[in-house]
Formats: structure tokens, C-alpha cells, sequence
């Protein structure tokens, strides 16, 4: 049984230990809830807990060392010939073993992969069984004795409390130590970059061409790493969408909030947040096969040099992509502004437009600022338009009809392909995810600073 069914079969027996831990609380009063200390609801749920936590702690625990000891188990059944190899042969002679078992079979296994391939297999299953098995019965004798429990006088509702408050501060404790190990990540590797890169190279240099060969004897052993044509893209893509995206999305939010009947209100939002779903390779494609012949045809038509892939191409089509999240996020502020500041503005003579941007917006403008860095920030780190749309190609230029490419693209196509990863065109892409890291935080710090000083609060 996977790991997926035999959870699914925990959560039913959880429902069952729900039902069972309600019905019981309610029989020991005789259908008298105020003789019980808690609700009926709660008895059950504490059942639930009892029932479910254990045992998915077992999957959870199991699912993470089963892998290991498997291995373990098939290196300690290997030859002798076998078992003395090199960690790297071994790790490769296990890989090997891994395609063999899962259907990838390599090219002319030898029979000591096909043994242990076998074994491998054998013990996998045998893993699974005994899984589901510990897992059911866990289960199962947590649900007996928690029912045992189950008096007039239990505390459920704090007890049921108390635990989900725990798995509430274990889920934000998983997402802090992830952003904490993620930067971590980054820094170690950056700083092995800037040991064989210098960082003021990297920060300030005008060239960038990052092919090195893999072996020393090959053409172009050495890279060129300054990243300011890699910056200057991102910026220049950014900047055209946000010239798309910000009066689009801003004239948009104060139609629907301000001018617009509820009825098409709630037709016209949610249409407009719909361009939000939209997979990003979707719009690469309109991108690159609508939007860049277009405008290569218009340039042409008027003595213009434009390349097939433009940043013009890329950063309109992302523009269009961003209007959601600008007129969203402002809509949401304008509607915030009371509607006491505009009942006075009236009162005073303001007509409609007047009174929008004279009472409404200046009371929403930090709201408004906030989202459109909150913006900045997701074009900054769009990769999929500017790969179809924009190009590859680094090239340090103002010009928006000239091919360009940006920081996460860079960093897409850095870590595809056969590299060494401590080569330095490797090591260059958590460099420049660094760098793309800070710049985003900043803009988000800013975002929340300004928000946080200029914002209105009113009674």
C-alpha cells in the first residue's frame, strides 16, 4: 500500500474515531450536553487526534529513513568485491540498481545489478507492508484508548487546542527553517563563486559570458562573469511591464471600486484575476509567436532595427500578466478607505471625480505603493516570457527593441546541461540568485515600511 492510500485510510479512521468519540461523550450524560465539559464536537476531535497524529507520524518518520535503510540493507548484501568499492562507485552502482527497479533499465545490467536490483525490490515491498501494517494498528490502538478516556470531566477542548496550537507553530517553524536553509544555501555557495570570482567583478563588470569548458584542454576554459548587462535586462524588462501593468491595473481598480455597478463588478473582477492563472508559458507562447512578429513587422514597416526577440516583446506581454496582482491589491485598498471620507467630500460640494482623486486615492496611496512593488517584485522574477520572448543573449543595452535577457533566466539556463557544479559557471547562478534575492526582499521591505508609515487608520 502507498504512502498516500495508507494516509487516506488514516484520516478515514480518524472520521470513524470522530463519530465514535461524540456518540460516546453523549451517551455517558444521556443527552445532557451541559453535563459534559466540553461540546460533543471536541470529544470527537479529540478522539480524531488520538487516532490520526500517531500514526501519521510513523508515515512521516518511516517515509524519511525508508529509503536509507533500504540501501543500507542491499550494501550489507553485497560481495565483498562490491561492498569494499569507493563511495562514488557505490553511489553509482546504487543509482544503477534505483533505474533498474523503478523500469529505467541501463543499458546491459550486470547480474550483480540485476541481483540487487531484486533484493532491492523484495525489501521495498516488504517496507510497505509492514508500514501499512504498524500504521493501521497504531491507528487503531490509539482509537481504543483515547475512547477509553472519554469521561464527562475530560478536558478535550483544551487538550484538542493545545495540539492544534502546536501543529500550527510546527508548520510556520517548517516554513521559517525552509526560507532560513534556502538563504543559507545560497550564501555558502555564493561565497565558493566569489572565491574564484572576484565580487567586484561580478557586481560591476560588462561582459557576460559564463560558457567554461569541462575540461581544461577545451576552448574557452574561462568565462566572462560581470553581471551589469544580466542587471540591466531584468531592469529594462521590468520597467516596460510596469509602464503596462501599473495604469492598466490602476485606472482598472478605480472603475470597479469607485464607478462600476456591483453586478458588473462581480463580473468584470473576476475576469480580470483570471489573467493571473494563466500558466506563464502560455503567455511565452503569445509572446513569442503573436506579440514579437508583430512588432518586428510594425519596427520594419518604420526603418527600425528590431531583433526577433525583443524586450519590448517580453516586457508588454508581461505587463499584461501583472495587471492582476496591481489591480487586485489596489482594489482592495481603495475599498478600504471608509465611506464616511466620501459622504464629507460631497457634503462639501466634490463631484465624483473629485472626490476620487483628492480624497480616495491620496487616503489609498501607500496601499496602492505597496502593490505596486509587491508588482516589481513578480516581474523581477518572471523566467518563461523572457526565455521565448527576449532571448538568451546579455547584451548591455537601452534599447528596447534589442534581444536581452534577465537574472532567472540566466540562472535556468546556467543549471541545465552536463557542468561540473563546482565549476564557476555554476557556482554564478547562486551568485546571481543572491543578488535577485536581496533585490526582491528590499522591495518588499520597502513595500511594508511605507505601508506601515503612511498608512491611514481611522475609527
Amino acid at each position: 500500500m502507498s504512502g498516500l492510500l495508507l494516509a487516506g485510510c488514516i484520516a478515514i479512521l480518524a472520521l470513524v474515531g470522530f463519530w465514535l468519540g461524540r456518540n460516546r461523550a453523549m451517551a455517558l450524560v444521556d443527552g445532557n450536553i451541559r453535563n459534559l465539559h466540553s461540546l460533543p464536537g471536541y470529544y470527537g476531535a479529540y478522539l480524531a487526534l488520538w487516532c490520526a497524529l500517531p500514526a501519521l507520524m510513523l508515515v512521516v518518520i518511516w517515509s524519511i529513513l525508508d529509503g536509507t535503510v533500504i540501501e543500507n540493507l542491499v550494501i550489507a548484501g553485497l560481495p565483498d568485491s562490491l561492498a569494499t568499492q569507493s563511495l562514488d562507485q557505490r553511489s553509482l552502482f546504487l543509482s544503477s540498481v534505483r533505474n533498474a527497479v523503478s523500469g529505467n533499465i541501463v543499458s546491459n545490467p550486470t547480474p550483480d545489478i540485476l541481483a540487487a536490483a531484486t533484493h532491492y525490490a523484495a525489501l521495498q515491498s516488504l517496507s510497505h507492508w509492514v508500514l501499512t501494517a504498524a500504521g493501521l494498528a497504531l491507528a487503531a490502538a490509539g482509537l481504543m484508548i483515547a475512547r477509553r478516556m472519554i469521561v464527562p470531566t475530560l478536558r478535550s477542548r483544551e487538550t484538542v487546542e493545545k495540539v492544534i496550537m502546536v501543529i500550527m507553530i510546527a508548520a510556520s517553524g517548517v516554513a521559517v527553517l525552509t526560507t532560513i536553509g534556502i538563504v543559507l544555501s545560497l550564501l555558502f555557495e555564493a561565497s565558493r563563486f566569489f572565491a574564484i570570482v572576484p565580487i567586484t567583478d561580478f557586481l560591476f563588470g560588462l561582459e557576460w559570458s559564463p560558457q567554461t569548458a569541462i575540461r581544461a584542454d577545451q576552448v574557452g576554459s574561462s568565462g566572462a562573469f560581470g553581471a551589469v548587462p544580466v542587471f540591466a535586462g531584468t531592469i529594462l524588462i521590468t520597467i516596460i511591464a510596469m509602464v503596462v501593468a501599473v495604469p492598466i491595473g490602476l485606472f482598472s481598480a478605480i472603475y470597479l471600486s469607485e464607478y462600476a455597478s456591483p453586478s458588473l463588478r462581480g463580473v468584470a473582477k473576476p475576469l480580470l484575476e483570471i489573467l493571473a492563472g494563466i500558466p506563464t508559458v502560455v503567455y511565452g507562447f503569445f509572446a513569442a509567436l503573436t506579440i514579437a512578429p508583430l512588432i518586428r513587422g510594425w519596427g520594419e514597416g518604420l526603418g527600425l532595427d528590431v531583433s526577433s526577440e525583443s524586450a519590448l516583446a517580453a516586457g508588454l506581454v508581461m505587463g499584461v500578466m501583472i495587471i492582476p496582482f496591481v489591480s487586485s491589491l489596489s482594489d482592495d485598498a481603495i475599498s478600504a478607505v471608509p465611506g464616511a471620507l466620501r459622504d464629507g467630500s460631497y457634503a462639501l460640494g466634490a463631484t465624483k471625480s473629485e472626490t476620487v482623486t483628492r480624497v480616495v486615492l491620496p487616503a489609498a496611496l501607500p496601499g496602492i505603493f505597496g502593490a505596486v512593488l509587491l508588482a516589481v517584485s513578480r516581474a523581477i522574477g518572471e523566467t518563461m516570457i523572457v526565455v521565448m520572448a527576449a532571448g538568451l543573449a546579455a547584451n548591455l543595452t537601452a534599447n528596447p527593441f534589442a534581444a536581452v535577457t534577465t537574472v532567472t533566466v540566466q540562472i535556468a539556463t546556467i543549471l541545465v546541461g552536463d557542468q561540473e557544479f563546482d565549476s564557476a559557471k555554476t557556482l554564478s547562478a547562486f551568485a546571481l540568485g543572491l543578488v535577485l534575492f536581496c533585490a526582491t526582499l528590499m522591495l518588499n521591505i520597502v513595500a511594508l515600511l511605507v505601508v506601515r508609515k503612511y498608512r491611514e487608520k481611522y475609527d
